[in-house]
């Protein structure tokens, strides 16, 4: 089976017969087939078959009410003890609010709040403690602030807390296979959601992960739980994809995966990126404290909207804010 992988591009010198890229700022010509087995090959993108080129060049729908014609942040809102990079810095109420108007007057387009550390290695929370930790927090950030939240759990329990307390959005690191409950939960509610790709649990994901082709594998895995929400009836349009960096791969697999982020537009969803301050970044970078990773977060982040990526999970919303802003000049510039 062949995979079709848009060579993204956002030159303002563009041929007439380029294509938009999922809607939005990046635009291909030019087409890389991948074959399991066999050397990639170039072909025009007026080649594709025809509903490869309509699910690439179709424009997102809206999620929970962002438009994707644009880059959006999503801010990362941790209220963990024990998270890789900020565990503890926002575990009280009060500091997590606090925290929340600071990223969205910064520039966050909606705010991710997760009560169960998901870093390698980490155990799992019970349900009781992790509701603790979100509920009270998704509460007092709805009675001032706008911006959609996001619950970031595996578990149904948590999300439902979440949801009556003002969340619009479930991400699931499991790609919801964690919690048998949870998709159907979503689907009941009604509500938008990201699947991620994740090899193993975080206690062992690690230990010594293995693809065949991680690029293709991952492609697949996330074709087959794409269409498996569809099946629920969660909406295709309200599905958003994590190719899932760091979770269950090596530095040579999250390289592979950055490189050919564009392939995943063929899944016709939304496509979301959490790199931020991760491992693999201060390993490149020789910065092995995660705060001191924002430069190479940065870097990773632009070059995944210059495939066209439309969702930024980040730790530095300033940062990527100000980082976006510039990209866009220079691109717009005469």
């Amino acid at each position: 089976m062949p995979y079709y992988r848009p060579i993204s591009r956002t030159d303002a010198a563009r041929p007439d017969a380029a294509l938009p890229l999922a809607g939005g700022w990046c635009w291909f010509d030019t087409v890389e087939v991948l074959t399991r087995g066999e050397a990639s090959r170039l072909m025009p993108a007026r080649d594709l078959p025809e509903g490869v080129a309509k699910r690439l060049i179709a424009a997102r729908a809206p999620v929970a009410g962002m438009d994707m014609g644009a880059p959006r942040i999503m801010g990362i809102l941790n209220v963990t003890p024990d998270s890789f990079s900020d565990g503890g810095e926002h575990a009280d109420p009060a500091q997590a609010l606090a925290h929340a108007r600071a990223m969205t007057d910064a520039g966050a387009a909606i705010l991710d709040v997760g009560g169960e550390s998901t870093r390698p290695g980490a155990a799992q929370v019970e349900e009781d403690a992790e509701i603790a930790r979100t509920g009270p927090v998704i509460s007092a950030i709805r009675t001032e602030i706008a911006a959609p939240i996001s619950i970031d759990t595996r578990k149904t329990a948590v999300a439902r807390e979440a949801v009556r307390a003002g969340a619009g959005l479930v991400n699931d690191v499991s790609g919801f296979t964690f919690d048998p409950d949870l998709a159907p939960f979503a689907a009941e509610q009604a509500l938008p959601v990201c699947v991620m790709h994740a090899q193993g649990s975080p206690e062992t994901m690690q230990a010594d992960p293995r693809y065949e082709d991680v690029l293709l594998d991952v492609y697949d895995w996330l074709a087959m739980r794409v269409a498996a929400l569809i099946a629920l009836g969660i909406p295709h349009g309200a599905i958003i994809v994590d190719p899932g960096i760091g979770f269950g791969k090596t530095q040579a697999h999250n390289l592979r995966l950055l490189r050919n982020l564009s392939l995943f537009h063929g899944l016709g969803c939304p496509i979301l990126l959490g790199a931020s301050r991760k491992r693999f970044i201060g390993d490149l970078s020789n910065t092995p404290e995660a705060r001191d990773r924002v430069p190479g977060s940065l870097a990773v982040a632009l070059g995944a909207v210059a495939q066209g990526v439309q969702i930024l999970r980040v730790h530095d919303v300033a940062e990527t804010r100000a980082a976006l802003d510039l990209w866009q000049a220079v691109r717009c510039a005469n």
